[in-house]
């Protein structure tokens, strides 16, 4: 995606390009093959879902030719993890590699633990307190399970006269994949009829997927999960610069 004279270009195949991607499904299989893929165009070429569909369908409202429609089915299918998760922009993550992803954008911590040592901030807390806890056992709960962005923003005391940059804050949580979007949805008004743009739903991934699968990869270093997931791209697309992988995934762990 990319501005020309004040207008969005959207890069894309044509529609009879027999490797054009055309149903949302596929768009899975791929994210599956390539294994975690940003969903609009970047700085390494092909490595986007943008480049491989068409690009006269974005924003028709048609759930079956339209992208920006598909992520919001593929995000409920969970079958891969959707989120701003590349450099603070939308993609997806097959669930095979979002343990590595966890491990490394978490530094190897729970949330909870990253609270303890002072590594997470209180307005971070005050959002996945809405979404977790723990039971008499010490296991992890998740006691909202559909709560929409609009009201876990209300809830958790950001907004008027409260606190301050919940868009920047929800977003952090997603790049350190505490929190993934789970389903879309429309408020509904007292006559019981949806209104509006459709609404964001996020959840820790624990609460999709259990907490074994999401934190398998914590048995490795950060610096590993990394290393594994730079080693992806760039062998997925030799002719990409690594600054501009890096731009992407994020920066090496210290």
């Amino acid at each position: 995606m990319a501005v020309e004279d004040g207008v969005w270009i959207m890069r894309g195949l044509d529609w009879n390009d027999p490797y054009r991607i055309r149903t949302w499904q596929e768009l899975i299989n791929w994210i599956n093959e390539v294994g975690f893929l940003p969903l609009f165009a970047n700085d390494v070429e092909g490595f986007s879902a943008e480049e491989h569909v068409s690009p006269d369908f974005w924003w028709t409202g048609d759930p079956d030719e339209d992208p920006w429609e598909w992520r919001e089915i593929i995000a409920a299918s969970h079958q891969v993890a959707y989120g701003k998760f590349f450099d603070k922009r939308a993609g997806f993550i097959s669930l095979k590699w979002l343990p590595y992803f966890a491990n490394y954008r978490r530094g190897g911590y729970d949330f909870d633990a990253r609270w303890e040592d002072g590594l997470a901030n209180r307005r971070e807390k005050k959002i996945m307190d809405m979404l977790t806890g723990r039971d008499a056992d010490g296991d992890m709960t998740f006691p909202n399970d559909r709560i929409l962005s609009t009201e876990l923003k209300k809830k958790a005391g950001f907004g008027k006269g409260g606190e301050k940059n919940y868009p920047g804050i929800v977003t952090a949580l997603q790049m350190q994949t505490y929190l993934v979007i789970s389903d879309f949805t429309r408020r509904v008004n007292k006559r019981g009829e949806e209104y509006g743009m459709p609404v964001s739903i996020m959840l820790p991934p624990e609460a999709i997927w259990g907490y074994e699968a999401v934190t398998r990869a914590y048995t490795e270093s950060p610096t590993d999960s990394w290393q594994r997931i730079f080693d992806r791209v760039q062998d997925q697309f030799p002719d990409a610069a690594g600054d501009d992988i890096v731009k992407i995934i994020g920066c090496r762990p210290q």
